[in-house]
């Protein structure tokens, strides 16, 4: 009979801390900001005038994704000075993501609802103080709740709904769409895990072959999840996009 222990879902969140308040998720959170530091200083090490290599050219790379790709496309030309925000908001969040499938480590610190809060409160309050900024108080308060173009008979139904849409269900959302997301990776490949080593070391050895299928299924959500990594964090990064630019002009 194969005996199968799955884990308490404590067990799969949280990690023994060093000392109080300092666990495995502080580890990767710092180590992300650290990573992206020491990147981008090694980045502008080299003088400009010649071709770039090394982290220089990878760290243009990412630049020029998060332009052409994100801020080009969500705010256009205007939307430029906000490239230093977005990249070090889309380093971090990729960076926490991807220890999920590096050994030791083995747990993305974004499956940690706090992480995804935090990420998602910052937008939020980014987000709002530039409608502020943009249009004042009470414009922007007007523009979110009395969107243009609406029958004045319907903003009994418009202005209720955006006011939960725009201040409380946008960081929610952003912040649950990373959490879950992540969470759900990182279950499936302890679930497989488990079941791949429990059949691998099994009394009957006619279960010891069907290991080689939790196995495979193993090996692929790895390799899937170094894209939803990539992906949950460009996500985050474009909607964040989208608010601020929304904020910012609201007309478009």
């Amino acid at each position: 009979m194969l005996a199968l222990k799955f884990p308490e879902i404590n067990q799969l969140l949280r990690w023994k801390d060093l000392f109080p308040g300092f666990n495995k998720i502080a580890i990767i959170a710092i180590l992300a900001t650290v990573i992206s530091i020491v990147l981008f200083i090694l980045a502008t090490r080299r003088p400009t005038d010649e071709a770039p290599k090394g982290a220089r050219n990878f760290a243009e790379v990412i630049v020029e994704f998060i332009e052409n790709g994100v801020i080009m496309q969500t705010m256009g030309k205007d939307g430029l000075g906000w490239t230093p925000f977005l990249l070090t908001t889309f380093l971090f969040i990729y960076l926490c993501n991807v220890p999920g499938i590096i050994p030791f480590f083995q747990m993305p610190a974004t499956a940690r609802m706090a992480v995804p809060m935090f990420l998602a409160l910052l937008v939020w309050v980014v987000f709002n103080a530039t409608g502020i900024k943009h249009q004042g108080v009470g414009g922007y308060l007007k523009s979110v709740l009395f969107p243009p173009g609406v029958p004045k008979a319907l903003y009994i139904l418009v202005t209720p709904i955006e006011l939960i849409s725009v201040f409380l269900v946008r960081p929610f959302s952003l912040a649950v769409r990373l959490f879950a997301n992540m969470l759900a990776g990182h279950i499936l490949l302890i679930t497989f895990a488990l079941l791949s080593e429990a059949l691998f070391q099994a009394k009957d050895v006619i279960l010891i072959p069907f290991g080689i299928l939790p196995f495979f299924m193993l090996l692929f959500i790895t390799s899937f999840e170094v894209l939803v990594a990539f992906l949950q964090a460009y996500i985050f990064v474009i909607l964040a996009a989208v608010y601020i630019g929304g904020a910012a002009h609201p007309e478009h």
